[in-house]
């Protein structure tokens, strides 16, 4: 654990410190394809905490994920376009403060993930892959047919939301607020698997009929780290639209669930930084490749099972050394 400590603790400042460089070197390209990078794993995180920590094989995260996207730019679009949001007799004004967004985005995946998690944890296996799937597809197919805000077209955003202080327009200033937000939401998580409740939750993945009989229903707290996972997921999805300054359909769509599962095996699922490994690798592969061949994501593939057969630690434990056995 201490050198995968060290081997995280390494890797993220390897990555700040390339990001300086590219700041000195007034590459602003290199520090948007960074802050890509740590949306993305701030994404992972989200997923990380269901998946490696709960047991939960989401492959519907992506909805939580646009959901978030929808949330800002909806509220965005209002603000810019100084028409309050009606809702029946509920009138919401737009606004363009980041915080404030950050915190609707939360609260609007969570919301969703409240009826999903309640009824697809009473499965298991393949059947909560399919059920977590299904009403991802079904908020994707809503989105599409959803003229009001672009449907499958999008909606284009013209003005990146604000934040106190800082000027958000600023490569450099709107990395350093997504990586701050990364930063935070990994410290929390890593204190949460460590308290009460993650031994609890781990207790619950390994043995929910133990857990049943100490008096402690698995399935509250299962429920609760799904919804803390969409939560997080949601943030993501707000700062992913915010760096795009777009939204549409397509953050909502199944393969965006697949990408953010890859983060997380890639990296070392469980792992602290594994998320931050695994997106980061990720977009290395999508830039460099991608500018070389089409079929780039099978070279992509052939890692990953790689990975998976040699490397189950991912990334993270492979250059700590160890390996994780499930």
């Amino acid at each position: 654990m201490k050198r995968e400590n060290w081997v995280s603790g390494i890797f993220i400042a390897g990555g700040l410190l390339l990001v300086a460089a590219a700041w000195l070197g007034d590459e602003p390209f290199v520090i948007t394809l960074a802050t890509k990078v740590v949306i993305l794993a701030l994404a992972g995180v989200g997923l990380n905490l269901a998946l490696g920590h709960g047991g939960l094989v989401s492959f519907g995260h992506a909805a939580y994920f646009g959901l978030g996207g929808y949330a800002m730019g909806i509220l965005a679009y209002h603000a810019q376009s100084y028409e309050p949001l009606e809702l029946g007799w509920l009138v919401i004004e737009g606004t363009k403060s980041m915080p404030v967004i950050w915190l609707v985005a939360m609260a609007t995946a969570v919301l969703f993930a409240l009826p999903i998690g309640l009824l697809s944890l009473r499965t298991s296996g393949v059947y909560f892959i399919m059920i977590t799937l299904a009403f991802a597809q079904m908020i994707y197919y809503f989105a599409i047919s959803w003229p009001a805000y672009g449907g499958e077209d999008g909606l284009s955003i013209y003005v990146r939301n604000s934040f106190p202080g800082l000027n958000t327009l600023d490569p450099i200033q709107f990395f350093l607020i997504c990586a701050v937000v990364l930063a935070i939401c990994l410290f929390l998580v890593d204190r949460l698997v460590k308290s009460r409740f993650g031994m609890a939750l781990e207790a619950a993945r390994q043995n929910p009929q133990r857990v049943t009989h100490l008096g402690i229903d698995p399935l509250k707290i299962k429920l609760t780290v799904f919804l803390i996972s969409a939560a997080i997921t949601g943030l993501a999805g707000a700062l992913y639209a915010d760096l795009n300054r777009f939204i549409s359909p397509t953050m909502l769509s199944w393969q965006v669930s697949g990408e953010i599962m890859i983060f997380v095996i890639l990296g070392g699922v469980a792992r602290f930084a594994g998320p931050l490994a695994g997106a980061t690798l990720f977009i290395v592969l999508e830039h460099f490749l991608g500018g070389m061949t089409e079929f780039w994501q099978f070279w992509l593939g052939l890692l990953l099972l790689v990975v998976i057969l040699f490397a189950r630690g991912g990334i993270i434990g492979l250059l700590a050394g160890e390996r994780r056995h499930d």
